[in-house]
């Protein structure tokens, strides 16, 4: 997991650079987890289950703090054997067949305890995914996907909370930017119905999440969703009018569909505003469709 401390003039990263690697994680925990599954992450981890005093011992506190997220998680009771240690990371994990597992966190947690739930979760997330056979290739991919489903499955407002940002200083844990961060909360709530924003501590998470969570509410009105507005329904017609014309094949560069021909008429294929699988359907006007990884219904008008 990588830890990003930065001086004055070398900001931490905003925006959205690993927007496509953060959608494709969203795809392949739904198509990893059933709805069911996904319903038993529904409330996030408290606060007060990971809250961690300076009064408290530091090893024990750990440990405690660990079962919290190993329960929340849904794994099984294994013990977590957390320790401290200089390192260029923020911590790591030895990923074992159990049944106790060595968490390493950087020697500055000894001081900034507050953190130490968010470092945590990210790294018992990796034992999560490792158990279920979920991984992407690479490094880098693979620590988004870890960011993400610590994010999506409750535990990761700890890390959005854990960036703070001054004149002098900025810190983050994990790979997202705050920005993507936010928006994987705002995917949740949107699942959950469950607002994050009290638990926020850190007074540059609140603005990240606001911002993920535009975003994340202008995936649900894209066409050829029914409620996309004016404009996007707008340019999705004359979209549609080429690919006529082209016997229905249109890329429509720069936009979420594309258009390709059909044995039964031309079709559109577009991601769905959950879990961003790609779905497929003929082009024939108001439509409900069912997304089968996340099993949404979506009223659409293609």
């Amino acid at each position: 997991m990588t830890h990003e401390r930065t001086a004055k003039g070398s900001p931490v990263v905003h925006g959205y650079p690993h927007l496509d690697t953060v959608r494709a994680a969203l795809t392949a925990l739904h198509k990893r987890l059933s709805p069911e599954a996904l319903r038993a992450y529904a409330t996030s981890v408290l606060p007060a289950d990971v809250a961690f005093a300076d009064t408290d011992d530091l090893h024990l506190g750990a440990q405690r703090v660990a079962h919290a997220l190993v329960q929340h998680l849904r794994l099984p009771d294994a013990r977590m054997i957390v320790g401290f240690r200089e390192m260029r990371h923020a911590a790591s994990v030895e990923l074992a067949a159990g049944p106790e597992y060595f968490i390493e966190l950087n020697d500055r947690f000894r001081e900034h305890r507050r953190d130490i739930g968010a470092a945590l979760a990210h790294e018992i997330t990796h034992v999560l995914l490792h158990r279920l056979g979920l991984d992407f290739p690479g490094t880098r991919d693979n620590e988004i996907l870890t960011d993400t489903a610590t994010t999506y499955l409750g535990a990761g407002w700890l890390l959005l909370d854990a960036f703070r940002e001054s004149a002098l200083t900025s810190q983050k844990l994990g790979y997202l930017t705050p920005e993507e961060f936010g928006y994987v909360l705002a995917k949740r709530a949107a699942l959950f119905g469950e607002d994050p924003a009290p638990w926020f501590t850190s007074p540059q998470a609140y603005p990240a999440y606001t911002a993920g969570l535009a975003l994340a509410r202008e995936d649900a009105r894209r066409p050829p969703l029914a409620a996309a507005g004016w404009a996007g329904r707008r340019r999705y017609a004359k979209d549609r009018r080429r690919a006529a014309g082209r016997g229905g094949t249109w890329p429509a560069p720069d936009a979420p569909y594309a258009f390709e021909a059909g044995p039964d008429g031309p079709r559109v294929t577009f991601p769905c505003p959950t879990c961003h699988q790609r779905i497929r359907v003929g082009v024939r006007g108001p439509v409900r469709v069912r997304c089968a990884p996340c099993g949404s219904v979506l009223e659409c008008d293609t």
